[in-house]
Protein backbone atom coordinates (compact mmCIF):
# COMPACT_ATOMS: atom_id res chain seq x y z
CA UNK A 1 0.00 0.00 0.00
CA UNK A 2 1.14 3.38 -0.71
CA UNK A 3 2.00 6.02 1.77
CA UNK A 4 -0.92 8.59 0.31
CA UNK A 5 -4.64 7.84 1.30
CA UNK A 6 -6.13 5.61 -2.09
CA UNK A 7 -9.26 4.38 -2.18
CA UNK A 8 -10.67 2.67 -5.21
CA UNK A 9 -14.03 0.87 -5.11
CA UNK A 10 -16.38 -0.39 -7.73
CA UNK A 11 -18.82 2.29 -7.82
CA UNK A 12 -19.01 6.49 -7.65
CA UNK A 13 -18.89 7.55 -3.80
CA UNK A 14 -17.59 10.44 -3.14
CA UNK A 15 -18.37 10.34 0.86
CA UNK A 16 -16.66 6.99 1.26
CA UNK A 17 -13.42 8.38 -0.54
CA UNK A 18 -13.58 11.20 1.95
CA UNK A 19 -14.69 9.73 5.10
CA UNK A 20 -14.89 5.74 5.19
CA UNK A 21 -17.66 5.13 6.97
CA UNK A 22 -21.40 4.35 6.94
CA UNK A 23 -23.63 2.09 5.22
CA UNK A 24 -22.86 0.63 2.06
CA UNK A 25 -24.57 -1.51 -0.91
CA UNK A 26 -22.10 -4.00 -1.85
CA UNK A 27 -23.06 -4.37 -5.88
CA UNK A 28 -21.94 -7.36 -8.49
CA UNK A 29 -19.39 -6.12 -10.55
CA UNK A 30 -18.59 -7.94 -13.82
CA UNK A 31 -15.24 -8.13 -14.83
CA UNK A 32 -13.82 -6.93 -12.03
CA UNK A 33 -11.49 -8.32 -8.81
CA UNK A 34 -13.52 -7.50 -6.22
CA UNK A 35 -17.19 -6.02 -6.00
CA UNK A 36 -16.32 -3.64 -3.69
CA UNK A 37 -12.83 -2.73 -3.07
CA UNK A 38 -10.68 -0.17 -0.39
CA UNK A 39 -7.74 0.58 -0.02
CA UNK A 40 -7.10 3.62 2.49
CA UNK A 41 -3.86 4.54 4.09
CA UNK A 42 -4.21 7.21 6.68
CA UNK A 43 -8.02 7.32 7.90
CA UNK A 44 -9.99 4.99 9.92
CA UNK A 45 -12.76 2.74 8.41
CA UNK A 46 -16.18 1.74 9.49
CA UNK A 47 -18.17 0.44 7.51
CA UNK A 48 -21.44 -1.73 7.44
CA UNK A 49 -21.23 -3.70 3.74
CA UNK A 50 -24.51 -4.65 2.79
CA UNK A 51 -25.27 -7.64 0.97
CA UNK A 52 -27.42 -8.01 -1.76
CA UNK A 53 -30.87 -10.02 -1.05
CA UNK A 54 -31.07 -11.14 -5.15
CA UNK A 55 -29.14 -12.34 -7.73
CA UNK A 56 -28.14 -9.25 -10.43
CA UNK A 57 -28.55 -9.52 -14.29
CA UNK A 58 -26.35 -11.77 -15.45
CA UNK A 59 -24.52 -12.79 -11.71
CA UNK A 60 -23.57 -16.52 -11.62
CA UNK A 61 -25.05 -18.77 -9.87
CA UNK A 62 -22.00 -19.71 -7.94
CA UNK A 63 -20.67 -16.36 -7.72
CA UNK A 64 -19.73 -14.92 -3.85
CA UNK A 65 -19.87 -11.06 -3.25
CA UNK A 66 -15.86 -10.35 -3.00
CA UNK A 67 -14.98 -7.44 -0.96
CA UNK A 68 -11.69 -6.34 0.09
CA UNK A 69 -10.37 -3.43 2.70
CA UNK A 70 -6.88 -2.43 3.25
CA UNK A 71 -5.02 0.20 5.65
CA UNK A 72 -2.32 1.23 6.76
CA UNK A 73 -2.49 1.39 11.06
CA UNK A 74 -5.86 3.23 11.48
CA UNK A 75 -8.05 1.19 13.21
CA UNK A 76 -10.93 -0.41 10.66
CA UNK A 77 -14.72 -1.42 11.56
CA UNK A 78 -16.23 -3.96 9.25
CA UNK A 79 -19.66 -5.23 9.14
CA UNK A 80 -20.99 -7.50 6.95
CA UNK A 81 -24.91 -7.44 6.92
CA UNK A 82 -27.17 -9.32 5.06
CA UNK A 83 -30.97 -11.05 5.12
CA UNK A 84 -30.60 -13.85 2.69
CA UNK A 85 -28.80 -16.40 3.35
CA UNK A 86 -27.53 -17.23 -0.20
CA UNK A 87 -25.84 -14.34 -0.88
CA UNK A 88 -22.46 -15.99 0.04
CA UNK A 89 -19.51 -13.87 0.53
CA UNK A 90 -15.76 -13.88 0.64
CA UNK A 91 -13.96 -10.70 2.71
CA UNK A 92 -10.48 -9.98 2.85
CA UNK A 93 -8.88 -7.42 5.24
CA UNK A 94 -4.88 -6.27 4.83
CA UNK A 95 -3.34 -4.14 7.06
CA UNK A 96 -0.03 -3.37 8.42
CA UNK A 97 -0.92 -2.24 11.88
CA UNK A 98 -4.47 -1.34 12.06
CA UNK A 99 -6.41 -3.01 14.97
CA UNK A 100 -9.88 -4.55 13.27
CA UNK A 101 -12.79 -5.52 14.25
CA UNK A 102 -15.41 -7.68 11.73
CA UNK A 103 -18.99 -8.67 12.66
CA UNK A 104 -19.67 -11.43 10.43
CA UNK A 105 -23.45 -12.75 10.20
CA UNK A 106 -24.56 -14.92 12.39
CA UNK A 107 -25.83 -18.12 9.75
CA UNK A 108 -22.19 -17.74 8.61
CA UNK A 109 -20.95 -20.94 7.41
CA UNK A 110 -17.03 -21.52 5.64
CA UNK A 111 -13.85 -20.39 6.80
CA UNK A 112 -11.68 -17.97 8.52
CA UNK A 113 -8.11 -17.55 8.14
CA UNK A 114 -6.46 -14.94 10.73
CA UNK A 115 -3.83 -15.05 13.23
CA UNK A 116 -3.80 -16.74 16.48
CA UNK A 117 -3.50 -14.27 18.90
CA UNK A 118 -7.57 -13.19 17.86
CA UNK A 119 -10.43 -12.46 20.28
CA UNK A 120 -14.18 -13.56 19.64
CA UNK A 121 -17.10 -12.21 21.20
CA UNK A 122 -19.43 -14.36 23.60
CA UNK A 123 -22.07 -13.74 20.51
CA UNK A 124 -19.71 -14.88 17.78
CA UNK A 125 -18.68 -17.79 20.16
CA UNK A 126 -22.57 -18.72 21.31
CA UNK A 127 -24.21 -18.68 17.05
CA UNK A 128 -21.23 -18.90 14.76
CA UNK A 129 -18.23 -20.33 15.71
CA UNK A 130 -20.30 -24.05 15.69
CA UNK A 131 -20.26 -23.41 11.36
CA UNK A 132 -16.30 -22.08 11.28
CA UNK A 133 -13.20 -23.55 10.06
CA UNK A 134 -10.76 -21.72 11.81
CA UNK A 135 -7.19 -21.68 9.67
CA UNK A 136 -7.38 -25.08 8.23
CA UNK A 137 -4.55 -25.65 6.51
CA UNK A 138 -5.37 -27.18 2.97
CA UNK A 139 -9.23 -25.68 2.82
CA UNK A 140 -10.36 -25.01 -0.13
CA UNK A 141 -13.34 -23.02 -0.53
CA UNK A 142 -16.87 -23.86 -1.60
CA UNK A 143 -19.05 -22.06 -3.68
CA UNK A 144 -22.02 -22.19 -0.97
CA UNK A 145 -19.54 -21.27 1.73
CA UNK A 146 -18.56 -17.90 3.13
CA UNK A 147 -14.64 -17.59 3.60
CA UNK A 148 -12.83 -14.46 5.59
CA UNK A 149 -8.87 -13.53 5.41
CA UNK A 150 -7.55 -10.95 7.96
CA UNK A 151 -4.25 -10.13 7.97
CA UNK A 152 -2.17 -7.57 10.41
CA UNK A 153 -0.32 -6.48 13.16
CA UNK A 154 -2.86 -5.19 14.93
CA UNK A 155 -5.61 -6.94 17.48
CA UNK A 156 -8.31 -8.49 15.64
CA UNK A 157 -11.69 -9.31 17.12
CA UNK A 158 -14.54 -11.20 15.77
CA UNK A 159 -18.09 -10.47 16.42
CA UNK A 160 -21.43 -11.31 15.54
CA UNK A 161 -24.36 -9.63 12.84
CA UNK A 162 -27.72 -10.58 14.40
CA UNK A 163 -29.59 -11.44 10.65
CA UNK A 164 -33.04 -12.20 13.04
CA UNK A 165 -32.69 -8.39 14.44
CA UNK A 166 -30.33 -7.07 11.11
CA UNK A 167 -28.25 -5.24 13.99
CA UNK A 168 -24.98 -5.86 16.07
CA UNK A 169 -25.18 -8.15 18.38
CA UNK A 170 -26.37 -7.82 21.92
CA UNK A 171 -23.43 -7.86 24.07
CA UNK A 172 -24.80 -8.48 27.12
CA UNK A 173 -27.38 -11.15 26.51
CA UNK A 174 -24.74 -13.15 24.65
CA UNK A 175 -22.57 -12.24 27.29
CA UNK A 176 -25.16 -14.12 29.69
CA UNK A 177 -25.56 -16.67 27.57
CA UNK A 178 -22.15 -17.34 27.37
CA UNK A 179 -22.11 -17.67 31.14
CA UNK A 180 -24.89 -19.87 31.98
CA UNK A 181 -26.35 -21.67 28.66
CA UNK A 182 -23.47 -22.34 26.25
CA UNK A 183 -21.38 -25.44 25.87
CA UNK A 184 -19.48 -24.49 22.92
CA UNK A 185 -15.88 -23.60 23.41
CA UNK A 186 -14.10 -20.79 22.09
CA UNK A 187 -10.83 -21.55 20.35
CA UNK A 188 -7.55 -21.63 21.89
CA UNK A 189 -6.47 -18.01 21.48
CA UNK A 190 -5.52 -14.93 23.23
CA UNK A 191 -9.26 -13.30 24.99
CA UNK A 192 -9.96 -9.82 25.06
CA UNK A 193 -12.68 -9.46 27.60
CA UNK A 194 -12.14 -5.83 27.60
CA UNK A 195 -15.40 -6.10 24.75
CA UNK A 196 -17.73 -6.13 27.92
CA UNK A 197 -17.07 -2.82 28.35
CA UNK A 198 -17.23 -1.44 25.30
CA UNK A 199 -20.44 -0.12 23.79
CA UNK A 200 -22.77 -2.57 21.41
Amino acid sequence: MSSSDHSTISYEKHDLINAPSGSHKVKYQPGQDWDFHLDIAHKPVDLSLVLPHYRARNQPIDHRMSMFLGNESYPMKIKVCRSYCRAKFELEVRASTSDVTIWLPSDFKGHIRCPKATSFSAGFVNRVMRNVRLNEPRYRPAPDEDEVIVATHGHITFRMWDVQTSAPENTQKETFRRLFCCAHKAPETSHDWDFLLEDA
